[in-house]
């Protein structure tokens, strides 16, 4: 199945788009995509969920970040955050050094800070709306 608007040259973060922590970051790494790597898109959106469909990601198992390269692969959880920060390169590539630690002990810090992301960073009604000069960066 093919998706829609979807650009394949680029790696497509989904994001969970009520989370405020999640929204810093979206912004953090907008402003830190100088080689425009990068397409955002909302878990909520309507393209987000195809996107969740055609790659079937269980959305219990995870809710707050997916990194997908489309026709490739796709990365959920701390693996996630760990390609996404190295595909920023510089001084951000030493977030590798997580990849010696296993997995699963990864995946306990990121679903701690997940679980609670709404008690500590709070949640907004819905979905952040780009201003127009973000507006590119998103699907």
């Amino acid at each position: 199945m093919e998706l829609a608007n979807v650009p394949k040259d680029k790696k497509i973060i989904l994001f969970d788009g009520v989370c405020n922590l999640c929204d810093s970051t979206v912004q953090y790494l907008i402003k830190r995509d100088n080689k425009d790597v990068f397409r955002f898109v909302a878990l909520q959106s309507e393209i987000g969920k195809q996107i969740i469909e055609h790659i079937g990601i269980d959305t219990t198992e995870t809710d707050s970040i997916i990194l997908y390269e489309p026709g490739k692969v796709y990365y959920y959880k701390a693996e996630a955050a760990i390609k996404i920060a190295s595909a920023l390169g510089g001084i951000y590539k030493l977030m590798n050094i997580f990849n010696i630690l296993p997995k699963g002990l990864n995946n306990k810090v990121y679903d701690y800070v997940a679980k609670n992301r709404y008690k500590w960073y709070g949640k907004k009604e819905e979905c952040m709306i780009p201003t127009p000069e973000m507006k590119a960066k998103f699907l």
